[in-house]
Protein backbone atom coordinates (compact mmCIF):
# COMPACT_ATOMS: atom_id res chain seq x y z
CA UNK A 1 0.00 0.00 0.00
CA UNK A 2 1.06 3.40 -0.81
CA UNK A 3 1.50 6.68 1.67
CA UNK A 4 -2.11 8.84 1.05
CA UNK A 5 -1.36 11.51 2.55
CA UNK A 6 0.24 13.56 5.59
CA UNK A 7 -2.67 13.98 7.70
CA UNK A 8 -1.58 16.54 10.31
CA UNK A 9 1.10 18.00 12.29
CA UNK A 10 0.76 18.34 16.17
CA UNK A 11 1.99 21.14 18.55
CA UNK A 12 1.76 21.42 22.09
CA UNK A 13 0.80 24.59 23.99
CA UNK A 14 -0.01 26.24 27.25
CA UNK A 15 -3.01 28.54 25.94
CA UNK A 16 -5.07 26.84 23.31
CA UNK A 17 -7.57 29.33 23.36
CA UNK A 18 -4.41 32.09 22.17
CA UNK A 19 -2.56 29.68 20.03
CA UNK A 20 -6.37 29.26 18.24
CA UNK A 21 -7.06 32.91 17.96
CA UNK A 22 -3.52 33.60 16.11
CA UNK A 23 -4.07 30.57 13.72
CA UNK A 24 -7.81 31.68 12.58
CA UNK A 25 -5.90 35.39 12.27
CA UNK A 26 -2.96 33.59 10.06
CA UNK A 27 -5.95 32.05 8.00
CA UNK A 28 -6.66 28.49 9.37
CA UNK A 29 -10.39 27.40 9.86
CA UNK A 30 -11.09 26.06 13.45
CA UNK A 31 -12.48 22.55 12.55
CA UNK A 32 -12.94 21.52 16.03
CA UNK A 33 -12.46 21.21 19.99
CA UNK A 34 -12.28 18.06 21.66
CA UNK A 35 -10.99 16.17 25.46
CA UNK A 36 -8.77 13.35 24.61
CA UNK A 37 -8.87 10.87 27.74
CA UNK A 38 -8.52 7.29 28.76
CA UNK A 39 -7.59 3.99 28.40
CA UNK A 40 -6.80 3.71 24.81
CA UNK A 41 -5.45 7.33 24.35
CA UNK A 42 -2.45 6.28 26.42
CA UNK A 43 -1.89 3.51 24.73
CA UNK A 44 -1.18 5.06 21.53
CA UNK A 45 0.96 7.53 22.82
CA UNK A 46 2.75 5.79 25.55
CA UNK A 47 1.47 8.02 28.44
CA UNK A 48 -0.52 6.47 30.07
CA UNK A 49 -3.42 7.88 32.22
CA UNK A 50 -3.87 11.43 29.87
CA UNK A 51 -6.38 14.35 29.66
CA UNK A 52 -5.97 16.60 26.95
CA UNK A 53 -7.21 19.00 25.33
CA UNK A 54 -7.03 19.29 21.33
CA UNK A 55 -8.09 21.83 18.48
CA UNK A 56 -7.62 20.73 15.02
CA UNK A 57 -7.63 23.62 12.39
CA UNK A 58 -7.45 23.49 8.60
CA UNK A 59 -5.90 25.36 6.09
CA UNK A 60 -8.21 27.23 3.60
CA UNK A 61 -7.67 24.60 0.71
CA UNK A 62 -8.75 21.29 2.92
CA UNK A 63 -5.18 19.34 2.77
CA UNK A 64 -3.33 20.49 5.64
CA UNK A 65 -4.26 20.28 9.63
CA UNK A 66 -2.89 21.30 12.44
CA UNK A 67 -3.54 19.36 15.78
CA UNK A 68 -3.03 21.77 18.94
CA UNK A 69 -2.86 19.78 22.37
CA UNK A 70 -2.64 20.64 25.43
CA UNK A 71 -2.16 18.23 28.30
CA UNK A 72 -3.47 18.79 31.83
CA UNK A 73 -2.46 15.15 32.23
CA UNK A 74 0.69 14.21 32.85
CA UNK A 75 2.04 17.86 32.32
CA UNK A 76 4.02 18.88 29.12
CA UNK A 77 7.79 17.83 30.42
CA UNK A 78 10.27 19.31 27.87
CA UNK A 79 10.61 22.84 25.73
CA UNK A 80 11.90 23.53 22.77
CA UNK A 81 9.88 26.42 21.80
CA UNK A 82 13.37 28.82 21.94
CA UNK A 83 15.22 26.15 20.01
CA UNK A 84 16.99 28.17 17.00
CA UNK A 85 16.45 27.47 13.72
CA UNK A 86 18.79 24.90 13.41
CA UNK A 87 18.43 22.52 16.34
CA UNK A 88 17.87 18.91 15.93
CA UNK A 89 14.28 17.70 15.73
CA UNK A 90 10.80 19.02 14.49
CA UNK A 91 11.38 23.00 14.70
CA UNK A 92 8.74 24.90 12.56
CA UNK A 93 6.05 24.45 10.11
CA UNK A 94 5.80 27.16 6.92
CA UNK A 95 2.51 28.60 5.34
CA UNK A 96 2.40 29.89 1.84
CA UNK A 97 0.74 33.64 1.85
CA UNK A 98 -0.79 36.07 -1.11
CA UNK A 99 1.12 38.98 0.88
CA UNK A 100 3.85 38.30 3.28
CA UNK A 101 3.85 42.35 4.58
CA UNK A 102 -0.02 42.23 5.37
CA UNK A 103 0.03 39.26 6.82
CA UNK A 104 2.73 40.24 9.41
CA UNK A 105 0.83 43.10 10.06
CA UNK A 106 -1.96 41.12 11.04
CA UNK A 107 -0.01 38.60 13.13
CA UNK A 108 1.83 41.07 15.17
CA UNK A 109 -1.48 42.41 16.31
CA UNK A 110 -1.81 39.19 18.16
CA UNK A 111 2.46 39.40 19.20
CA UNK A 112 4.00 37.87 16.22
CA UNK A 113 7.73 38.94 15.73
CA UNK A 114 9.96 38.55 13.14
CA UNK A 115 12.89 36.28 13.55
CA UNK A 116 15.42 37.87 10.94
CA UNK A 117 14.12 39.60 8.15
CA UNK A 118 11.92 39.41 5.23
CA UNK A 119 14.14 38.07 2.24
CA UNK A 120 13.82 37.51 -1.59
CA UNK A 121 15.12 34.21 -2.57
CA UNK A 122 15.52 34.81 -6.22
CA UNK A 123 12.13 35.97 -8.30
CA UNK A 124 10.13 32.78 -6.97
CA UNK A 125 10.05 33.71 -2.86
CA UNK A 126 9.34 36.18 -0.15
CA UNK A 127 10.22 34.40 3.33
CA UNK A 128 10.49 35.23 6.72
CA UNK A 129 10.26 33.36 9.76
CA UNK A 130 8.20 35.03 12.99
CA UNK A 131 7.71 33.87 16.44
CA UNK A 132 4.16 33.17 17.00
CA UNK A 133 1.84 32.59 20.18
CA UNK A 134 4.35 30.47 23.09
CA UNK A 135 7.42 31.12 20.78
CA UNK A 136 6.29 28.88 18.47
CA UNK A 137 8.70 29.29 15.11
CA UNK A 138 6.55 30.08 12.06
CA UNK A 139 7.96 30.25 8.53
CA UNK A 140 6.15 32.61 6.09
CA UNK A 141 6.81 32.53 2.58
CA UNK A 142 5.29 34.32 -0.59
CA UNK A 143 5.44 33.09 -3.94
CA UNK A 144 6.21 36.07 -6.70
CA UNK A 145 4.50 35.39 -9.57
Amino acid sequence: MALKRMDNVGIVVDDLGATIDFFRELGLELEGRATIEGEWAGRVTGLGDQHVEIAMMRTPDGHGRLELSRFLKPPAVADHRNAPVNALGYLRIMFAVDDIDETLERLRNRGAQLVGEVVQYKDVYRLCYIRGPEGLLIGLAQELS
